[in-house]
Parts: structure tokens; C-alpha cells; sequence
């Protein structure tokens, strides 16, 4: 999932969502108690759940990226040819 540049895509897009992912997991942390706020969504706090989604995401993806490269370092260590 690199290109030759060396610029791997799910960097960007990983600290993207963990940053939005923080950004909209706190504000319904800091809204958790406003019952009127999340009355049209059954009183289900939407902000918080997709906030942790979001940031699983996003970690997920800067996961994948991290092991990407280290993979990559080995392969290029070892003498062994990339996929």
C-alpha cells in the first residue's frame, strides 16, 4: 500500500480519523448528560459511539501502517523481495 515515495496512505488518513474520532468522542462526553440534546436519537448519545468508532478506526489504521513499514525495513534488511 506504499508508493515508491515511501508516503504510505493510511498514515494521513489514520491520524484523520483518530483526530475527528477525539474531537467527536469528546463532545459527547461533555454532552453526555443532556437529555433534551439526544432526543430525536432515542436518547442514544450518537456522538460519543461514533466518536470511539472513529478512533478505532483511525488507530486501527495507523496500526496497519506502523507494521506496513516495520514488515517493509525487514524485507529490506533481510535481502528479501517486496510484494
Amino acid at each position: 500500500m506504499s508508493s515508491s515515495s515511501g508516503l504510505d496512505i493510511r498514515v494521513p488518513i489514520g491520524g484523520l480519523f483518530t483526530a475527528l474520532g477525539l474531537l467527536l468522542g469528546g463532545y459527547g462526553l461533555a454532552t453526555a448528560g443532556d437529555t433534551t440534546h439526544y432526543a430525536r436519537s432515542l436518547s442514544v448519545n450518537i456522538n460519543l459511539w461514533w466518536g470511539l468508532v472513529m478512533l478505532g478506526f483511525g488507530c486501527l489504521l495507523l496500526l496497519a501502517a506502523s507494521l506496513g513499514r516495520r514488515r517493509a525495513e525487514t524485507e529490506a534488511v533481510d535481502g528479501l523481495p517486496g510484494k
